[in-house]
């Protein structure tokens, strides 16, 4: 099997990259030194030379200071080259949305939840969400949508809380937390790997199909400040208030994620505690 991974740079795809390779596929992976998705013309370029079994759509761009930068993110957000650029090999597409695709709620999100208005990225997402699947049902290409929640795991970027919560347990800073109470739905990189790979395989999936990845329990910030001082064994300092949050933070974001066991036979494996000790043990203690 040949696979096309876009995004294959960032944080899920280098875990996802390294995946598909001990599994015995083929990659061709895209990143941004490679190619700018967001030229339409290069992009579709790129995606026709690699002529892939299995598409993985992971690119995602967040900038939005100025009207070239919003520009710039809803094209690689949507990437609407996609489905049309593809040859008739390819057999299924899987894109890795987000939980900021939804708006916010004061109970499990599932995934029929009304989508995001509020947030700019989220609203991106959404889009092309709902783009590829027009597109690909047109086209008649299996595509499928998994809607991860919380990412974390080993190698994420430096800013994400995850990250600066580790980094202050090794003594390098203090963290600024948001105000009390902000909750997230954690859910382990290779959590979230495995349900991209049993997507791609899973050929009696209906077409269309969105998927939560989550693991329907909810931790506000600083009980994972709380968790971490356990997976780490120190004491981590924080100055609550000092972070004003994302646009899209609440007092309940969780996922009900009863469709991902039912149709992919998936569910979280990997409790926050255990994620956070594995990251650690990667990240702080191999590297020391």
């Amino acid at each position: 099997m040949h696979a096309l991974v876009t995004g294959a740079g960032g944080f899920v795809g280098r875990h996802l990259v390294a995946r598909l390779h001990a599994d015995g596929w083929t990659v061709t992976a895209l990143t941004r030194d490679r190619v700018d998705l967001g030229d339409p013309v290069a992009a579709a370029a790129a995606v026709r030379a690699a002529d892939p079994d299995v598409v993985f759509s992971l690119a995602a761009a967040r900038s939005r200071h100025d009207a070239r930068a919003r520009a710039a993110t809803t094209a690689v957000n949507t990437s609407p080259w996609l489905i049309d650029a593809l040859g008739p090999r390819c057999r299924a597409v899987v894109r890795l949305g987000s939980s900021t695709e939804y708006a916010a709620s004061d109970r499990p999100l599932a995934e029929d939840a009304p989508l995001s208005t509020a947030s700019f990225f989220g609203g991106t997402k959404a889009a092309g969400s709902l783009m590829l699947l027009a597109a690909a049902a047109e086209r008649g290409v299996r595509a499928t949508v998994l809607r991860a929640f919380q990412v974390y795991g080993p190698g994420d970027h430096p800013a994400r809380l995850v990250p600066v919560v580790l980094a202050a347990a090794a003594g390098r800073r203090r963290v600024p937390l948001t105000a009390p109470g902000r909750r997230r739905d954690w859910v382990w990189v290779g959590d979230v790997v495995e349900a991209c790979v049993r997507a791609a395989g899973a050929d009696d999936l209906p077409p269309g199909l969105v998927v939560n990845l989550g693991t329907g329990v909810q931790t506000a910030n600083e009980e994972l400040v709380a968790l971490a001082e356990r997976a780490t064994g120190r004491r981590i300092a924080v100055d609550v208030g000092a972070h004003p949050g994302r646009d899209w933070d609440t007092g309940h974001w969780v996922a009900d994620p009863s469709r991902a066991r039912d149709l992919l036979d998936w569910e979280a494996s990997v409790d926050l505690v255990d994620g956070l000790r594995r990251t650690w043990r990667t990240d702080h203690l191999v590297a020391a």
